[in-house]
């Protein structure tokens, strides 16, 4: 076995011939490897959009920043995509100006103390496979989504300095970050669009909807390449009254 073969993928391209359409730098939450989010890159690496995983910037800030500017050098529009603490981190760093993207995509954003879950892995995610996979402690952390997040990280996140294009993706019966909390903090965002995971619960990138996360997304992402400028997107798939 190569060396190659047992590192942990961080890092997806388009496939061999496709343009690539944007670059998408996802921020792990809360005692999450970059491994956790193999299964997203994949599947939004296959609509050309090329994806990079930063570390859990909740073991050193300064490193997954390092890292997440480097990887903001591929092909725009540029978009951070943050779950757990690390959508509060990427919307912070957004919101101060430390570092500039096109739009930012949120997941299970925690702007309250963390909720009381039982078991870590059910509160995260209905998926089997993904539940397996965060049962590796070389993956995950356990109990780390129940620390709060770095001291100065929400008052960093000011919702209305803000000022790209926001999708916020949370799923309906999240316990770790409920969604009515979150509610609010998107509410006071010019521009930010929040959709609610039937179902869902905190991985919202992640659980059993996760096809249904990813399409949102990619719906998001095409809105977001025909008025980069823009801080309200258009509609680009209009349905039709029939009756």
């Amino acid at each position: 076995m190569t060396l190659a073969s047992t590192v942990p993928r961080s890092a997806w391209d388009e496939p061999d011939g496709a343009t690539p359409r944007g670059t998408l730098v996802v921020v792990p939450g809360r005692g999450e490897q970059p491994a956790v989010y193999e299964r997203f890159g994949r599947r939004l690496a296959a609509d050309a959009y090329r994806v990079r995983v930063v570390p859990d910037p909740t073991l050193d800030e300064g490193r997954t920043l390092e890292l997440l500017r480097a990887a903001l050098d591929g092909p725009g529009p540029h978009v951070l995509v943050g779950s757990d603490a690390g959508g509060l981190y990427a919307a912070g760093l957004v919101a101060t100006g430390a570092v500039s993207v096109s739009a930012l995509v949120l997941a299970g954003l925690p702007v309250a103390p963390p909720g009381h879950h039982g078991d870590e892995i059910a509160a995260r995610t209905a998926c089997p496979v993904h539940r397996a996979r965060l049962a590796d402690d070389a993956v995950l952390r356990p109990g780390a989504v129940a620390e709060p997040p770095p001291a100065g990280w929400l008052d960093r996140a000011v919702p209305a300095d803000v000022g790209v294009p926001v999708l916020g993706l949370h799923g309906a019966d999240d316990v770790i970050s409920p969604l009515e909390e979150s509610r609010h903090w998107y509410a006071d965002v010019p521009g930010a669009e929040l959709v609610a995971i039937a179902g869902g619960v905190h991985d919202a990138l992640n659980d059993q909807t996760h096809r249904t996360a990813a399409a949102t997304i990619v719906l998001f992402l095409e809105r977001l390449r025909v008025a980069a400028d823009a801080v309200a997107l258009p509609v680009i798939a209009r349905p039709e009254v029939l009756r």
